[in-house]
Parts: C-alpha cells; structure tokens; sequence
C-alpha cells in the first residue's frame, strides 16, 4: 500500500487551496505542502538539534514551509502541525528530548507566521494513525494500534475509523510505563527507543547508532543480538498487554526502529509466541512520512466540510 507524493494539484470540493502538513520530531523535522486531498507536492526535512532548543527548531521550520508555499504558488488553506507530547492549547506535556518544547503554542505560531486562521495540532502518533486510517494500513482495519519507535516509543488506538485520544490527550504514551529492576523500575523509553538503543550501541563498541546496533545484530549472532533481544524483549511484553486489552485487527509499525527486519522479527515472534488472538503486524507503507502526511489530514480535516 502506498500514496504518491508528488504530481499535478488536485481539486476537491471541500478544500479550496493548498494543505500544509508540519511533523516536528526529537532527530529531524518534515515539513510538506499538499494539495486539496493531502497529496504531496513538495516536502523537505531538517535536522531538529535539539541540544539548541525548541525555539530555533520552530524558526526553521516555519521559515521552510514558507519558503515551499511560494515554489508550490496558490493560497494556504489550512495547515496541520504533529509534534510529540501531549498538545495544549497554552502548551504542551510530555515532550522532553526537546528543551523548551513544553512552552510553544504551536497553533499560534503557525497562525502569526503563515497568516492562516485554520490550525489543527496532534500527538505525532496520533497524526500517524490518522494517516494509516485515510490512506495507508488500516483503511481496512478495525480496531488498530499503531507503534511509534524512532527518537522515542509511543503508541496510538484507533476504533471505529478514528483516533482515541483518551482523556486528557495522553493514550497511548507508552513511553512511561514501567520496565524492568524493583518497582518502579524505569520507563520502557529508556530502556527501549532510538536514543536507548544509540547508547546500548556505544556501550557495545558498535559505530552507528541504533540502526549499526540493529545491523551488527543480523550479520553475527553474539553479544550485539543478545543485548538487542532483551531490550526487545521488555518492549513485547508491554506490547502483549496492549493487544490484549484492545484487540487489534492489525498493528503497524512506523519510525525509523521499526525499519529494522530483525527487531520487527523479534517483536512478531514474541507476540506470536504468547497471544492467543494474533493480529496483522506490519510495517507502515509510509516509511518515515507517515506522521507528515497526517498532518495534512489534519488540514484538510481543519477544513469544514461543505453542507
């Protein structure tokens, strides 16, 4: 399954303009304009550096997106924003890896700097899910989790062809459940996430980060593969629970992580192994742009639909 990412604008008769979709993560940010129907027609990336802040990361990328509005030409209308955390109105929650992040109000931002009254903003996991509903795995799916493991891990439900963003926002953060040693142990992000396994392979001697680990890990069985495994291990159990709890139909994996052949085997062989209802498990059709083109569907769905 997959959607084009480039070709001529097409009409629809909800949206009259352009679509633009903003997807800021911990490791780089993807900025896209869209036509009516959240097509992509011109899209780039930027490194985040996070070590320099949120404001700065926020400056560039508006800066872009401008900057791809005037090569696209036609009018803005409506733009989608998926960022980690959970989004407030006056801030936003749970977004650590980058400094600062918590005090933007993302939907202002995009407002003062691009001139465009409609803004919607998501968790970027939930822009994913959105994502595989309208356009990708789980069109055909009902109910559907979605696992997010890139800079972090997170997770998000999908029933009923919609998003469940729970109470205040926060379902699916899975990130803070609890893993591993005497109560309270530590958070399975720590554990098990892109920045966990960058400094397992650096503790391991082995160069490249999460995906060198990952790498080294297929071609020789041996220590990379075994301190590999138990981390992947801590996340299938509390992947289990969440199938248990919710049923899926079908699991997709997104973010770079989840690129891994090895660590999905692993995960598919752990929840094989022990659930007594197996879902679909695959990967995203989308690659790295599924959180990008959630945020169009944002757009596009920030657009009231005509009477």
């Amino acid at each position: 399954m997959s959607v084009p990412l480039a070709g001529p604008p097409v009409a629809d008769a909800r949206v009259d303009g352009l679509l633009l979709g903003i997807d800021f993560g911990g490791t780089k940010m993807a900025i896209g304009v869209g036509d009516a129907r959240g097509r992509l027609l011109a899209h780039r990336r930027l490194p985040t550096h996070a070590d320099q802040g949120a404001a700065q990361a926020l400056d560039r990328a508006l800066d872009l997106a401008a900057e791809l509005l005037a090569e696209v030409g036609g009018p803005l209308a409506a733009a989608g924003v998926a960022s980690p955390g959970v989004v407030r109105p006056d801030g936003i929650d749970l977004a650590p890896n980058v400094p600062g992040w918590e005090r933007l109000r993302l939907a202002d931002a995009v407002r003062d700097a691009l001139g465009v009254s409609r803004v919607a903003v998501d968790n970027d996991l939930n822009a994913a899910a959105l994502a595989e509903l309208r356009l990708g795995a789980l069109r055909d799916a009902d109910p559907g989790l979605v696992v997010g493991i890139g800079t972090g891990v997170a997770a998000a439900v999908t029933v009923g062809g919609v998003v469940v963003p729970g109470h205040r926002g926060a379902a699916g953060e899975i990130g803070y459940a609890v893993a591993g040693g005497p109560w309270p142990g530590t958070m399975l992000e720590l554990d098990f996430s892109g920045r966990a396994l960058d400094r397992l392979a650096a503790d391991l001697g082995v160069p490249g980060g999460a995906a060198g680990l990952a790498a080294a890990a297929a071609e020789h069985p041996g220590a990379a593969r075994e301190a590999l495994r138990a981390r992947v291990d801590e996340a299938a159990r509390h992947l289990v629970t969440c199938c248990l709890l919710l049923d899926p139909q079908r699991v997709v994996l997104v973010g770079g992580v989840a690129g891994s052949a090895l660590i999905r085997s692993l995960l598919v062989d752990r929840l094989n192994e022990v659930l007594p209802h197996r879902p679909d498990v695959v990967l995203s059709p989308f690659a790295d742009d599924a959180a990008l083109l959630g945020a169009l569907m944002l757009a596009r769905e920030a657009v009231p639909a005509p009477r």
